[in-house]
């Protein structure tokens, strides 16, 4: 059995876990969950008092660090990146460790350190991770294009740098897969921004981030920022939508096969030349990549040349994803949003609330672009209307609602994801069986769980896996 099922593995952290909350415990149905990781961790035991006078340090948490370093050595040995638990104390007195293997068809949760969205479809992601650039007749590059003089004020701000050869230009080409714009072929011929070129000089570096307007990526560390590169869990992306505006200049998209990232801001939002705009932009447009964001980029400059030569440094975003009628939040005091939402461009359904009587769905059944629905527990009125539903690839219920498809054989085939929305505090247990249940619909990979028993007073210890 591996390292990561044995008792003695843990014991350091089921001590502090059972130290810091033995009462909790010991109540009926008590019980603590949560994650280790290999750079991070949840542990359940309370926060040392510091000295007074000075600042918490490593010390007064070694025995937190020294439990958890046990685990993760365990991890390591295994070839794991984490593992979930739960502790709970059996009727004899004994400790119960629940060990659980979330496997590979079940994404890490957010309020359930267990159970994200479950992903029945093997390798399947959300609609707007799916969508591809519209084509735009007529997008030119700017007025404002011009690699010779986007060549020259680099050559006067940068007379001593190294730049690229054009078989390192046709290289990094043929490793893309696409013509570099004829702007960013002026820009490496002037500097390839290797870092050994520098010989660690970070002054350098500076210079030719000041001089271009950004951090630029060396001339091999090119990427294009397609929707492969933006990864985001299902949880989230299956709310998102991708909307672009007539006079949008940047597309709403999640990312292009025609952005080509070429350097950073600093602050983890990348720079890409545009060669798929909106209908109100140019070809070869400089966009920025919000790293804080899952859809679309904010418009830099009309052209690189523009960006470096003017030292163009501010952002315009068109902010049209997220909004109605393709995303429609309902609540179930107010009702009549229901209707409101009823459009036949509707994407994105999200209903919460629980002040008011629960909501039908008569309303959007049929809707024709209708592929994701969030209802928080006890906000639907029937579950079963959600057969009306035919398009839905992601769905969102709690867990009564979900028992209720379950019973009823009525579980939408059309699902690529789906994910138990648990409110207040819930033993997870069952939720895990339930997830367990919906997995087996699609013969996906189940959610195992090791369970381990020992007195942490005396080397007594049991197992099992279920």
């Amino acid at each position: 059995m591996s390292s990561i099922h044995d008792f003695a593995t843990w014991e350091p952290l089921l001590r502090l876990v059972r130290d810091s909350h033995a009462e909790q415990l010991a109540a009926p149905g008590g019980c603590f969950t949560g994650q280790i990781g290999l750079g991070s961790w949840t542990l359940p035991a309370q926060q040392p008092r510091p000295v007074p006078g000075r600042a918490l340090q490593v010390a007064d948490m070694q025995d937190q660090f020294t439990a958890v370093a046990r685990v993760q050595a365990a991890l390591r040995a295994d070839g794991a990146s984490g593992v979930s638990y739960m502790v709970e104390t059996a009727p004899d007195g004994k400790t119960v460790l629940h060990v659980i293997d979330a496997g590979p068809a079940v994404e890490h949760g957010v309020r359930s350190p267990f159970v994200g969205a479950l992903l029945l479809v093997e390798g399947a992601v959300p609609e707007p991770w799916r969508r591809l650039p519209e084509e735009f007749p007529g997008a030119a590059p700017a007025p404002s294009a011009d690699p010779a003089l986007l060549e020259r004020t680099l050559h006067e701000r940068l007379p001593d740098t190294i730049g690229a050869t054009e078989e390192e230009i046709a290289a990094a080409e043929a490793r893309l897969g696409v013509t570099l714009p004829d702007e960013l072929k002026a820009l490496y011929r002037v500097t390839r921004a290797r870092w050994q070129d520098w010989s660690g000089d970070y002054a350098a570096q500076e210079r030719v981030s000041k001089a271009v307007g950004c951090e630029l990526f060396p001339l091999d560390g090119l990427y294009i920022a397609d929707a492969r590169s933006r990864p985001c869990p299902w949880q989230f992306a299956a709310k998102d939508a991708v909307v672009t505006a007539p006079d949008a200049a940047v597309q709403g998209l999640v990312g292009s096969p025609g952005w080509i990232a070429f350097g950073d801001n600093g602050g983890g939002d990348r720079l890409a030349l545009d060669l798929t705009p909106g209908p109100g932009g140019h070809a070869g447009q400089v966009i920025m990549i919000d790293h804080e964001r899952s859809i679309g980029a904010a418009l830099r400059a009309d052209s690189l040349t523009d960006m470096v030569v003017n030292h163009r440094d501010d952002w315009r975003s068109d902010d049209d994803w997220n909004r109605p009628p393709v995303v429609a939040q309902v609540s179930t005091h107010s009702p009549g949003d229901m209707v409101a939402a009823a459009r036949p461009e509707l994407e994105v359904l999200r209903i919460g609330g629980r002040k008011g009587e629960p909501v039908g769905l008569s309303p959007v059944a049929g809707l024709p672009r209708l592929r994701t629905l969030t209802a928080s527990p006890g906000t639907l009125a029937d579950p079963l209307e959600i057969a009306g539903l035919t398009g839905l690839e992601y769905l969102s219920l709690g867990p009564e609602e979900w028992r209720v498809l379950l019973n009823a054989g009525a579980v939408p085939r059309s699902l690529s994801a789906a994910a138990i929305d648990v409110q207040g505090e819930q033993h997870p247990l069952p939720v895990l069986d339930l997830a367990n249940e919906l997995l087996a619909l699609w013969g996906r990979p189940l959610i195992t769980r090791t369970v381990l028993e020992g007195d942490l007073d005396t080397d007594r210890t049991a197992g099992g896996t279920r």
